[in-house]
């Protein structure tokens, strides 16, 4: 079903819940989906959340998105509940130290504590927060969905089954940013900050199902963190058709090249995309970039633009509303995904959405997305300024491929990767968890033991609230 014909259909109520499900389930689903940084402005995690909660909300499911600051931005109909946390890295005052008054708990202690120290507390804090919420809730929801927190406080008794969405593997971008560390000491500020790691490879080996959003991410996930197979199951996800979409009217700008992308995270590979842009601009003087995204002030990215003296070439916008992104991409003669790595890469799905002809790098999941090169998409290996600057300024110099590369790749979303499908999916996912759930419990009850968080049955054991299961009195930790 498109996400049009399901627009179509009955209208919502305040809490998106209809009278009866149009996924092919018995019922409608109570659903908690987290998310521990929720603005779509910061990240592919909170696109995530909002779009998936809308097509949730038309499927005729009620769904609740609990989360922290920055805050999600959610459609109308899918409420919020807010989780708040001491928001440590807020602008305009990143790394503050809260005032006295501000301390609500032991929590909000080691919040600021791990801060203080160098890493990053919010994946674990938030999860410690969210047990808390959702036990005084118990009996609300049918399935409580995380969106990649993985910290200890979602392992144990939620009050209903967990599934997990793990976009990617964070160590795969504490792999690359060592990997672009100047010296020692930012290799050893690299590590101190991504210590959270280590917590959600412990907690996804324990999680009873993962959900995931490419055959990429999959493997890394079997590879890097160590879930088993059978545990890790794909629901691409895709892009809002109806916002990204063709429009004729808005004038094409010539030489003009979209990205989107963080100055300074070597996952993104910006770096690449401006020292190509430069030699773009020896054949094509009217070759320009638009990053959306924070310019930043110093750094690889800041200093290249300096060297070959693309300062009036290149421009970054930030904030701006879904509307002037799409008449921004729309206005490019070419897109550009340049990453080293994506789990999925939501920018290639919008941009092919609005059928803006596209330069993109084979680097993870990319391919999976963007289709075979020459076909769908121009497609370049990682890393390489070289090929991106040839596929650029082919691009740029034939407008009868940019409309050929453009209809198709529109095409490809259109049949592939759109939330309508994904919300399809996910709820598949949730209702064999529940039924996953229910025959732990029923295993329990006639074998006389205790099932710890994976459903698995404890003969004699009990399972604490942060997996442990306890046999005989002694901790023992779960293979």
């Amino acid at each position: 079903m498109t996400a049009e014909a399901i627009e179509a259909g009955p209208q919502t109520g305040p809490t998106g819940a209809r009278a009866g499900s149009t996924d092919g389930g018995d019922h409608p689903l109570r659903i908690a989906l987290l998310t521990y940084k929720g603005n779509p402005f910061c990240g592919g995690q909170g696109v995530y959340a909002r779009h998936l909660s809308r097509e949730l909300a038309r499927l005729g499911h009620s769904v609740e998105v609990i989360g922290a600051q920055p805050y999600p931005v959610l459609d109308d109909g899918v409420p919020l509940t807010e989780l708040p946390s001491l928001d440590l890295y807020r602008s305009p005052d990143p790394f503050r130290t809260p005032k006295r008054d501000e301390y609500r708990d032991w929590v909000d202690a080691l919040e600021v504590a791990t801060m203080w120290t160098g890493g990053f507390p919010e994946p674990l804090t938030f999860s410690l927060r969210a047990r808390r919420h959702l036990r005084a809730l118990r009996g609300r929801f049918d399935v409580v969905h995380d969106n990649q927190t993985l910290g200890y406080g979602l392992l144990g008794d939620l009050g209903a089954p967990l599934v997990t969405t793990i976009h990617h593997p964070i160590t795969v971008d504490r792999r690359l940013e060592l990997d672009a560390a100047a010296d020692w000491r930012r290799r050893a500020s690299v590590r101190r900050w991504y210590g959270f790691t280590r917590m959600q490879k412990r907690v996804a080996r324990r999680l009873p199902s993962v959900l995931t959003v490419s055959g990429s991410s999959q493997q890394e996930i079997v590879d890097q963190l160590g879930v088993r197979p059978e545990r890790v199951h794909v629901v691409h996800i895709g892009a809002d058709t109806d916002l990204f979409s063709p429009d004729p009217a808005v004038a094409e700008v010539p030489g003009r090249i979209v990205t989107t992308s963080s100055a300074d995270v070597p996952l993104k590979g910006l770096v690449h995309l401006v020292e190509a842009l430069a030699k773009v601009r020896t054949e094509n003087p009217a070759a320009h970039l638009v990053v959306v995204g924070k310019r930043a002030e110093d750094g690889p990215v800041a200093q290249l633009i300096e060297r070959y003296g693309l300062q009036g070439a290149i421009e970054f916008v930030k904030g701006i509303s879904d509307a002037e992104l799409v008449d921004l991409v729309r206005s490019a003669q070419v897109a550009c995904v340049p990453s080293l790595y994506e789990g999925f890469s939501l920018p290639a799905a919008e941009a092919m959405a609005t059928g803006t002809p596209l330069v993109a790098t084979t680097g993870g999941a990319i391919p999976e997305v963007t289709g075979p090169g020459g076909e769908t998409c121009l497609s370049v290996p990682p890393g390489d300024a070289g090929a991106l600057a040839a596929a650029l300024g082919r691009l740029l110099g034939d407008a009868e491929l940019r409309a050929r590369l453009g209809a198709a790749g529109r095409e490809r979303v259109l049949a592939r990767f759109t939330w309508a499908r994904a919300a399809q999916g996910t709820v598949e996912l949730y209702r064999a968890a529940m039924a996953d759930s229910k025959r732990s419990r029923g295993a329990v009850r006639s074998g006389g033991g205790a099932a710890d968080s994976l459903g698995v049955v404890k003969a004699g054991g009990a399972a604490d609230s942060c997996g442990v299961v306890k046999a005989g009195g002694a901790a023992k930790p779960r293979p």
